[in-house]
């Protein structure tokens, strides 16, 4: 396959270009209508599950639409394997990021003059830089498309964590500034997940002009949802290593090399937790955001050549990542939001066979295992502590009530269709068959 040439005198269409260079005859789902919106350069708001194939829906256009598409997204390994992809398909297509040499970054900085770029990839600090807004902002540089790629980040990492992602809704005023009145730019959000609060707070956060939305409410047929109760400290951890070891159990049957991601709400349990299964003959690697970035990009590397069996992580890791035998997700605490919920578990079964996500849940009273209660203070005392730096009522109503997470693990419906209700589908679903609620022998 090779990519149908974009000139002046001969555009091609979205249609030629999916099929020139990704070889499928045909758009899935709402895939085409998105993609229409991107080429006239409407903004948008696209809520897709994990493995919808959203990438191609702001791959294709940039490829039909006249200049550079810019790809806003969190991690450094989220971009390079898309740029990877593309370049195996001879798409035009870099990753700028603070680790690149000079000689790496000066051609980068010529493809950009020469205007040959058609995808950049950047992080919102980089897209933030003087150094690079300097040459951004060039009136003579054509710009088609701003893509927030996993744009739940902007509401739940906030400005503790990510300070740049709340100034993204200024990006494209200071590039039409200089550009000749009449000039568009269109500007597009990609999420997994996102309920309707966090639908309007990231509308609202980049000033998305009279936005196009999709939504489709995330549902996996081949995802197992299932919790277990942990009564102590030590029962969690047996727990954990019990699970792992089925799976390895399992691995070992089929011949088949697999992984997982074990979800921990800080670094320290993050640390210590990679150290126990370590003792216990895991391969296992603690990531989180204050290790420096060379160890982070090789814990990165080593989980997608299967080199470890798992990564204990904070929520960032896996995030937009296609690794397709991601068999098993564990969850060692619940996390905050629902929507944070469907988009780790959602890390497992992308290539649509059967997977696991499992939460680990504190007895009730939490006086035998407070560890689900204090993590759970620590992060609406974070949350709180936003709230006064910023001037934003928006963010009040992100704060989510403890009951949105008590209430999915503790009710006793099938958990898909609840997901599904939370969501905004209000039909109900038939019974899923893959749950812990629907089947009390799924894992």
């Amino acid at each position: 396959m090779s990519p149908i040439p974009n000139t002046a005198t001969s555009r091609p269409t979205p249609q030629q270009i999916l099929k020139s260079v990704w070889g499928f005859d045909e758009f899935r789902g709402e895939q085409g209508a998105i993609v229409q919106a991107l080429c006239a350069q409407n903004d948008a708001l696209i809520v897709m599950p994990t493995g919808g194939g959203k990438s191609i829906c702001f791959q294709v256009p940039a490829l039909v639409t006249p200049g550079l598409t810019i790809v806003i997204s969190p991690l450094v390994a989220l971009m390079e394997n898309q740029v990877q992809a593309l370049a195996s398909r001879q798409v035009s297509a870099a990753l700028l990021h603070s680790q690149l040499d000079r000689s790496q970054r000066r051609k980068i900085f010529h493809q950009l003059e020469t205007q040959t770029l058609k995808l950049l990839y950047l992080s919102p600090e980089t897209l933030l830089s003087e150094a690079l807004m300097g040459r951004l902002i060039k009136p003579e540089l054509t710009i088609s498309n701003l893509v927030l790629d996993e744009a739940h980040c902007l509401v739940q990492w906030g400005d503790a964590f990510r300070p740049e992602y709340q100034q993204l809704g200024t990006v494209r005023d200071r590039l039409l500034a200089t550009r000749p009145v009449g000039t568009r730019i269109g500007m597009a959000a990609f999420t997994a997940t996102a309920n309707p609060v966090e639908q309007s707070t990231i509308v609202q956060s980049l000033n998305l002009k009279n936005p196009v939305q999709f939504v489709e409410v995330p549902y996996r047929s081949n995802l197992v949802l299932t919790k277990q109760r942990v009564w102590t400290p030590r029962d969690r951890r047996q727990k954990l290593l019990k699970f792992i070891h089925a799976q390895l159990k399992t691995q070992l049957k089929t011949g088949i090399k697999t992984s997982g991601i074990v979800y921990v709400r800080t670094r320290k349990d993050s640390q210590e937790i990679a150290q126990w299964l370590r003792s216990n003959g895991i391969l296992a690697e603690a990531y989180h955001a204050g290790l420096i970035t060379s160890k982070k990009r090789q814990i990165e590397q080593d989980w997608m050549r299967d080199e470890i069996t798992c990564v204990i992580a904070t929520s960032a890791f896996g995030m937009g990542v296609d690794k397709p035998n991601v068999r098993w997700v564990v969850q060692y605490q619940p996390p905050l939001w629902l929507s944070e919920y469907v988009q780790e578990i959602g890390r497992a079964g992308r290539d649509g066979k059967r997977a696991v996500g499992l939460t680990l849940v504190s007895e009730r009273s939490g006086w035998l295992d407070p560890l689900d209660q204090a993590t759970w203070k620590h992060s609406i005392e974070r949350l709180h502590e936003q709230v006064k730096t910023r001037s934003s009522a928006e963010l009040l109503k992100m704060i989510p009530p403890r009951s949105e997470v008590e209430q999915y693990l503790n009710h006793r419906d099938c958990r898909w269709n609840y997901i599904q209700q939370f969501f905004g589908n209000q039909e109900r679903m038939q019974p899923c068959g893959h749950c812990d609620r629907c089947d009390t022998k799924v894992v």
